[in-house]
């Protein structure tokens, strides 16, 4: 016997339907590419959406058709995203950090139709036009008044283009399996491959993104994705704020630690979302200038891994609670979120210290495991470690055009490429990326830890750990810091402050000190390229092993 429930479709497109009718009056505010702050509401995102929607025929964008985007977090961004998907098109997002030939390859790939761009980005398009076939218009995302005289083939004013569009558009009745969005990944092995969401597959992941032991959205919040929209999703905060009703605030092109406090300060909000990096320059700032933190309550951080110095930081500070989060691209992307759950009230203020590092559980719709080398489950101890493998309806079965072929296990399980640890309450922490754990005399070494208890010492800003080879060992791990402006402490002091913390055959066999440390286009320290940089670095323990 069927189930005697109305089919409705879980559409990308319900979930702005919903924040239009019930939290109309709520207000999205964008720091705009032009300069000023742009204030309007969900009743206005929800009718320009549709004025999109009514007009893409004119630049022959139809179902089925990629589209591509490079926008900062603004509210045509978020027109871009909901009118495009609504009439059955995939909204394609670029990241601007990438480089010429990594655009080239990915929009290529996508065969892009049509390409929607802020004012920021219409030098980087132009440089590589010539190279992109497929693209019939450019679309640049500003009013008539800051249109660029621009070489980019059929360009055409944004404003212009929805200025006749119908607010009163009816959206059509899609299948809710229907592609909406692609997103590709940083690509750290081979080429970047394109991961394809379906309008389900977004409903559902900020469906479970929003629950209590998740990230709690509700509508008397004020959200900050700082993360970009071009970064898996914006963490799905496109989404999942409009369905809870919350107010938006949008920072635009301004990321620098001053212009995201005066955000926070000036629009109260509540709830925000980045990688550490950005939350490295905010706490930065905040230390030399003494400002409160009066309104934000909570802070996603995820990305990678995040330094206990800085969960600390804001908790201890500031009175915000961390929730700290894991996931990639190809799981929408949220995979687990740190939130403590009931049952924990027999564990000391220590033991609850070290579950707040880890990255958290999964939240209903994503099961988790670990597995051997030889593909068979671990126990969930929190000791063993191995490859972290998840499944859901929101986790990737196939990549787009099948680059990279079967990437399922027989169970159904994707590989993450990451290695973890899951405890007895559900708990997982990852101890370092599969490619970037160090294998010291047959042992694992977690580059992770390391780095985080090299960042606690009050003169180090950041730290990176990466194995170098060694006749004896195999790898030992080389730590490389950069140090907090003034401050110049020895490889020696580094290491006694570690001493004790860790395993002594854990110890980095050398300390490197660095102006900056090098991050890939979505944050995160790249290991690519300091092992290029260190690729002929000698270990003073070599000598004595020879």
């Amino acid at each position: 016997m069927e189930g005697l429930m109305q089919d409705w479709p879980l559409l990308v497109h319900t979930v702005l339907d919903h924040a239009s009718t019930y939290h109309g009056d709520r207000e999205i505010v964008s720091r705009t590419v032009e300069g000023p702050i742009h204030r309007y509401t969900y009743k206005d995102l929800n009718a320009r959406s549709k004025q999109l929607a009514s007009v893409v025929e004119k630049l022959g964008i139809k179902h089925g058709d990629v589209i591509g985007t490079m926008a900062w977090n603004g509210y045509r961004h978020m027109e871009v995203w909901y009118g495009l998907m609504g009439v059955g098109a995939i909204a394609h997002t670029l990241n601007p950090r990438l480089f010429a030939e990594q655009l080239d390859y990915i929009i290529n790939h996508a065969e892009d139709k049509a390409f929607f761009l802020d004012l920021t980005f219409v030098p980087i398009l132009e440089a590589i036009q010539d190279k992109l076939p497929t693209i019939e218009t450019f679309v640049i995302m500003t009013d008539e008044d800051h249109m660029p005289d621009t070489s980019l083939r059929n360009a055409t004013c944004y404003e212009t283009l929805i200025a006749d569009g119908d607010p009163e558009f009816a959206w059509p009745r899609l299948d809710e399996n229907t592609a909406c969005g692609m997103c590709y990944t940083s690509g750290t092995t081979g080429n970047p491959k394109g991961v394809v969401y379906s309008h389900r597959s977004n409903v559902l992941h900020a469906l479970s993104s929003c629950a209590g032991d998740a990230v709690a959205l509700k509508s008397t919040d004020a959200i900050m994705p700082v993360v970009p929209m071009f970064h898996a999703n914006a963490w799905s905060f496109v989404y999942s704020s409009p369905m809870c009703g919350a107010k938006m605030v949008m920072p635009g092109p301004l990321m620098d630690g001053a212009s995201i406090y005066e955000l926070l300060e000036t629009e109260k909000v509540t709830l925000t979302a980045a990688v550490p990096t950005i939350w490295l320059m905010l706490l930065q700032h905040l230390e030399e200038t003494k400002a409160p933190l009066p309104h934000l309550e909570r802070v996603v951080i995820g990305g990678s891994a995040c330094p206990p110095a800085m969960i600390e930081a804001f908790e201890k500070n500031y009175g915000t609670d961390v929730i700290h989060a894991w996931g990639m691209t190809e799981m929408s992307p949220l995979g687990t979120l740190c939130t403590f759950k009931g049952g924990l009230d027999h564990l000391s203020e220590d033991e609850l210290w070290e579950i707040k590092k880890k990255q958290g559980r999964p939240p209903y719709s994503v099961e988790m495991k670990i597995t051997g080398d030889d593909g068979n489950e671990l126990p969930r101890d929190g000791v063993a470690f191995g490859n972290l493998k998840v499944r859901g309806p929101a986790v990737a079965r196939a990549y787009f055009k099948n680059e990279g072929g079967e990437i399922l296990d027989e169970d159904g399980f994707f590989d993450t490429g990451d290695v973890s640890t899951l405890d007895e309450y559900g708990y997982m922490n990852i101890t370092d990326r599969s490619k970037d754990v160090i294998k010291s005399g047959g042992e694992w070494i977690s580059s992770i830890d390391l780095e985080n208890l090299a960042v606690a010492h009050p003169d180090v800003a950041e730290a990176a750990v990466i194995g170098i080879a060694h006749p004896k060992w195999d790898e030992r791990p080389l730590l490389i810091c950069v140090l907090k402006e003034g401050t110049s402490p020895s490889k020696e002091d580094i290491i006694e402050f570690m001493t004790g913390k860790i395993a002594k055959w854990w110890m980095p066999d050398d300390v490197a000190f660095i102006d900056e440390i090098p991050h890939t286009a979505t944050g995160k320290i790249s290991k690519l390229t300091l092992r290029e940089t260190f690729k002929d670095y000698e270990l003073p323990t070599v000598q004595a092993a020879e």
